[in-house]
């Protein structure tokens, strides 16, 4: 082993440990990465950054527009009343209806974007046919993957990996060339999720909001005295930091527990505190608590004022900061009560807390509040909100330029790249969306990973890592022969999904397994296109952007991806395993 391998690989084990621990963000490892590999003279710097300019990053950045151009003007939003008025009030129905209508959603959409767009219709849905949302959500989620399996487009990896191939001298993915399998994996997967895994789904999600995040035991009532000194002063006067005011009872009216709300003596106020803040509140002249009173949802909303949930979307600019450092209740005007977190509620210290995708936060604030939030692609509000209508000829205008686009590219008559940013650029000049929010609708963060892993690959390839690799791999798998060294490709792809993103692992196995068919001497494009379609069949656990998404609405536990993903994703390894082979013969 060589110094530069031993250096390679050693970067590849400090990357995955950065992205399994999650103190770093993934973009802000991959930058790392990258100063490393040149620091290192393991790429020259022209050679570390040209996943910069490659075309990559200008189809999956003009996927991003196209789509929040979909969702903007509104072609989505009917689609949880369309899917009731089909399946009724069967979960069954619901669920034959909504899983293969968002598998062909997202095989032309970005599968994270489809989950993201369809999921307050969902919980929607779910609220209206009283069906618990942690049995819909999850197959839900599933079924938005296995639609990343069918397009070139469908899917950052597909995207990646594609590039990657086509810098190895294959030809690359073709835009319609995974849809047999795809096929067959929507198919296999649905039906297993129909037959057996809705089965294995926890009842989750039916009780309050305040149950659920568990912040029942830190609710209190406070009155405002007669001749209280607070009287006439706005809330900020209280000055009693381990409180937070939610609301204020004022005879039949409920208002806003906001710094500048002025109080009045009676006031009922509402507060979130411990312990530690009662006592303070005991010690304040003019302020008495309410003994033994039980609060809950009723006592946090009414009139204009409501609470919510609204998750953490991937490309939030939220992430890595704390609620203490976005000032976030005068940033946005509502206030956060509690954090549901990967199985776990948080009702209670949460203000240094960092924010992470998938997180959803328990909301408090007015209305019209989170009817401005509801346009913010920072957090999406999980409920159907009213957005700004558009007519139907920006509907149909958008459909016909991202439909438009994909044609002309599947023909041939202009390059791939070229069509989609064609097509964004007249969404942006047709203003179905503006261009400040067409920047906002790229997924920044995913586009500086796959650039980063793109020059990472290089580096296997160039330091001689991949070809270390390959040679070790075909002198203890040549007793098996070569379909056996490919499907260890694939599990050792869906091993790596869990701690790294899709497209990451695929971009780390790649040079290795395309170094390892030369070495076989059979067809690379075979062993390519298993590991890229390996990174998306796997469901083992949660930490996929499209299942982070529902981790907190269902309320799921880690098990519960477990138990339902694992089984899948064995199975439609076997769909995998079968079909790649017949399609794309080794040799």
């Amino acid at each position: 082993m060589t110094l530069p391998i031993f250096l390679v690989l050693t970067l590849l084990v400090l990357v995955v440990v950065s992205f399994s621990l999650e103190r770093i963000p993934v973009d802000v490892t991959t930058l790392f990465l990258l100063c490393a590999l040149v620091l290192l003279r393991l790429l020259p710097l022209q050679a570390a950054f040209s996943g910069f300019s490659s075309e990559i990053v200008v189809v999956l950045g003009s996927i991003f527009v196209l789509s929040g151009a979909l969702i903007k003007t509104g072609v989505m939003d009917s689609f949880g009343t369309w899917v009731q008025r089909i399946a009724g009030n069967s979960r069954a129905k619901i669920l034959l209806c909504l899983l293969p209508a968002t598998a062909c959603i997202a095989a032309f959409l970005h599968n994270t974007t489809t989950t993201a767009v369809f999921l307050p219709a969902v919980l929607g849905l779910c609220r209206r046919t009283r069906i618990r949302p942690g049995q819909i959500l999850m197959p839900f989620a599933f079924a938005s993957m296995m639609g990343g399996t069918c397009m070139l487009f469908s899917s950052s990896t597909n995207i990646a990996a594609s590039g990657y191939m086509r810098s190895q001298g294959l030809a690359p993915i073709g835009i319609f060339e995974f849809l047999p399998v795809g096929l067959a994996v929507i198919a296999v997967g649905i039906l297993y999720l129909l037959l057996v895994g809705h089965r294995l789904l926890p009842a989750t999600g039916d009780s309050s909001l305040t149950e659920e995040y568990n912040i029942r035991d830190y609710l209190s009532e406070i009155v405002v005295t007669a001749g209280s000194p607070f009287a006439g002063q706005p809330l900020r006067a209280l000055q009693l930091g381990a409180l937070t005011v939610l609301a204020v009872n004022r005879g039949q009216e409920t208002l806003y527990g906001g710094p500048d709300t002025l109080l009045a003596e009676g006031d009922q106020l509402i507060v979130k505190t411990s312990r530690e803040g009662l006592l303070e509140v005991r010690n304040a002249r003019g302020l008495e608590i309410v003994p033994d009173i039980e609060l809950g949802d009723r006592d946090l909303s009414g009139g204009a004022l409501k609470i919510v949930e609204a998750i953490v979307m991937p490309q939030s600019r939220l992430i890595g900061s704390t609620l203490r450092q976005l000032d976030f209740r005068r940033r946005f005007g509502v206030t956060v009560i509690a954090i549901h977190r990967r199985g776990h509620a948080l009702p209670t210290k949460i203000r240094n807390l960092a924010l992470r995708v998938g997180d959803v936060l328990l909301l408090q604030g007015l209305a019209l509040s989170f009817d401005q939030l509801s346009d913010k692609v920072d957090l999406w509000v999980l409920e159907e909100t009213a957005h700004h209508a558009a007519s139907p000829r920006q509907r149909f205008l958008a459909v016909g330029i991202f439909a438009a686009a994909i044609a002309v590219a599947a023909l041939g008559w202009v390059p791939l790249p070229v069509a989609l940013l064609l097509g964004a650029l007249a969404t942006v000049v047709g203003k179905l969306i503006p261009a400040e929010e067409a920047y906002e609708a790229v997924h920044w963060r995913l586009l500086i990973l796959i650039a980063g892993m793109t020059s990472f690959g290089a580096a296997m390839q160039s330091s001689g890592t991949a070809a270390y690799l390959a040679q070790r791999i075909v002198a203890w798998g040549t007793p098996l022969g070569a379909p056996y060294i490919l499907l260890g490709f694939a599990l050792l792809t869906m091993v790596l999904t869990q701690p790294m993103s899709n497209a990451a692992a695929a971009l780390v196995v790649l040079p290795v397994a395309l170094t390892t068919a030369a070495e076989l001497h059979v067809q690379p494009r075979t062993f390519g296109i298993v590991v890229t379609l390996a990174a998306s069949i796997s469901y083992i656990t949660p930490f996929e952007p499209s299942c982070l998404l529902v981790y907190g609405p269902g309320k799921y536990r880690f098990r519960d991806f477990l138990k339902v993903g694992a089984p899948l994703s064995l199975l439609l390894l076997v769909v995998l395993m079968v079909m790649v082979p017949l399609l794309w013969p080794l040799r």
